[in-house]
């Protein structure tokens, strides 16, 4: 699949800078990894960014919006004029990501790549490819040609952040009809059953739900998404905002920004951009174990630990965000110069657990 992309290198983590990272860790007057997870974060921070001095303060989140096809089955509760009024929302700083990343001093950027109704607002970023994806039931719901332009999309993005002096990005993500097709992509990759996989999203009642899964299980059936690759989950039964943010985390593994993991539909993107580029885990972060059904699935089949624990299903990039503040109390620490040695005390050791 790198084929995909021949032009784009991994920049890989560097060990030499995550090494020192740990053993400043260590030599800081507390307990060893009193921390625990947002320690190793902040280490592997420093193996991405390649460099002991981390840089966690200039952030941003991208917040991918599209409109699905699938919604005309029957699998939301709401339709998807709503994807258009929200991210009105979020351009404007009025919506629920909006308020909490004001709180954490993290720019939000909403980027059009498929709404299907018209926008006002003048701040959304213009990245549109089509007016929502296809119906997946009828046909593939995006063309090859869209997927590979989506995932540019995301790409190009995280290099524009960069050359701004963005060293961190999260993501987020709003687009009606998402948890179906994040859903069916994880159903279709990790070989999980609908039932065990599919969850109610925003809120679907019984008869909702029983309609939701009987989709997927359709969809999966008819194109052989099992046997098919990562690539063609994500044009058969994916979407633009699933794509682009694909496309982020790979740039953040080509161009050395840590990219921060959101919910499902986020974490489903993550696994795409893993398959289609094997090596773009270096530069992902986990932030929260969201609500749906298939989401400790798939980071598990990421090997990522996620750091917070709260039951979220909001999206928009809302447990990403979660996570920077608690970033900013770890390298309070992190650059704590009170060490051991300092205030002459004898340091902890390390035993090896049994």
């Amino acid at each position: 699949m790198r084929t995909l992309f021949p032009n784009y290198e991994r920049k890989g983590l560097d060990q030499e800078a995550m090494q020192r990272a740990g053993v400043r860790w260590d030599e800081i007057a507390k307990p060893l990894h009193g921390l625990g997870r947002l320690e190793d974060v902040i280490v592997k921070i420093a193996g991405i960014q390649g460099s002991e001095e981390i840089s966690v303060q200039k952030r941003a989140m991208l917040v991918f919006c599209g409109d699905n096809g699938i919604t005309d089955q029957g699998v939301t509760q709401t339709d998807s004029h709503v994807t258009a009024v929200v991210a009105d929302n979020i351009a404007e700083g009025k919506a629920s990501i909006s308020k909490m990343c004001s709180r954490c001093r993290t720019d939000v950027f909403a980027v059009d790549v498929g709404i299907r109704d018209a926008v006002h607002s003048e701040k959304l970023i213009d990245r549109k490819i089509a007016k929502g994806t296809k119906d997946f039931t009828k046909e593939p719901a995006m063309s090859r040609e869209e997927t590979l332009q989506a995932l540019e999309t995301g790409i190009s993005l995280v290099k524009e952040c960069k050359d701004r002096g963005y060293t961190i990005l999260g993501t987020g993500e709003m687009g009606i009809g998402n948890t179906t097709t994040g859903s069916a992509i994880a159903v279709s990759l990790l070989g999980l059953s609908v039932e065990e996989a599919v969850g109610r999203g925003a809120g679907l009642s019984d008869h909702g739900l029983k309609r939701k899964k009987e989709v997927i299980a359709q969809a999966v059936d008819t194109y052989k998404l099992r046997e098919q690759d990562a690539f063609e989950v994500l044009r058969h039964v994916g979407g633009f905002d699933i794509a682009g943010m694909a496309g982020a985390f790979i740039g953040g593994a080509v161009f050395g920004v840590p990219i921060v993991i959101d919910g499902m539909i986020s974490a489903v993107a993550a696994l795409v951009a893993q398959r289609i580029f094997p090596g773009a885990v270096d530069a992902m972060l986990a932030s929260h174990i969201g609500k749906e059904p298939c989401m400790r699935a798939v980071l598990e089949e990421l090997d990522l630990k996620p750091v917070v624990c709260a039951d979220l299903a909001l999206g928009e990039g809302s447990g990403a965000a979660l996570l920077f503040p608690m970033l900013d109390m770890a390298e309070a620490v992190y650059r704590n110069d009170e060490t051991f040695e300092k205030i002459q005390l004898e340091p902890y050791k390390r035993y090896e657990e049994k």
